[in-house]
């Protein structure tokens, strides 16, 4: 599958179940606790920080990635 290809299955254009529900998989994710790779992540005023930036100046942290609405 081409990136674009990829995009356009990703921007689907009505939430409805048979179409997000492909991008679910919760049971691949990390359980709570894990320690974590560190990797870059970008502020909203688009300056550079780090995953291990962001968990170290906070006890709990959550991270989204995508959309939910």
């Amino acid at each position: 599958m081409s990136d674009s290809d990829l995009v356009a299955k990703y921007n689907y254009d009505s939430f409805v179940p048979d179409k997000f529900r492909p991008w679910l998989n919760f049971a691949a994710s990390p359980p709570t606790g894990r320690i974590v790779g560190d990797f870059p992540l970008w502020n909203l005023d688009e300056t550079e920080t780090s995953l291990h930036a962001v968990l170290s100046g906070h006890s709990y942290t959550i991270v989204e990635f995508g959309s939910f609405t």
